[in-house]
């Protein structure tokens, strides 16, 4: 435990192997692990400092408060994602976590369910 407690949260984010992704309120990316960068064929570190309408959804979002809305609202349901390559990969994500010592700062994990959706196989909720 107390290795944990010492272990500073962007090496553990960066760890996690469930795709992870760190908004400010604008819509501009704070982090995005190496699990979610590789889910969307970005190379480490690319994601940072871009805006999420860059592969959320861009059609149908305006900007990054509306994509940061947008992203709030589907939890749990499955949305597209654009890959670098261009192509969609279908994820739900989870229901936002405000972080409170940074009132503008929101994680959010996603599982993707591209393979899934595929092979035809029911979605289960992801909250």
């Amino acid at each position: 435990m107390g290795y944990l407690e010492r272990l500073p949260a962007l090496v553990l984010l960066h760890r996690v192997p469930v795709p992870v992704l760190a908004l400010d309120g604008e819509g501009v990316v704070v982090h995005a692990n190496a699990a979610f960068e590789k889910m969307l064929g970005y190379p480490d570190g690319a994601l940072a400092d871009r805006s999420i309408t860059e592969f959320l959804d861009p059609e149908s979002v305006a900007s990054g408060p509306d994509a940061v809305a947008r992203l709030q609202e589907c939890a749990g349901t499955v949305i597209d994602l654009r890959h670098w390559d261009g192509f969609v990969v279908r994820a739900t994500p989870s229901r936002a976590v405000p972080q409170p010592a940074a009132r503008t700062l929101i994680l959010v994990c996603f599982h993707d369910v591209t393979e899934q959706l595929w092979d035809g196989a029911p979605v289960a909720a992801f909250d």
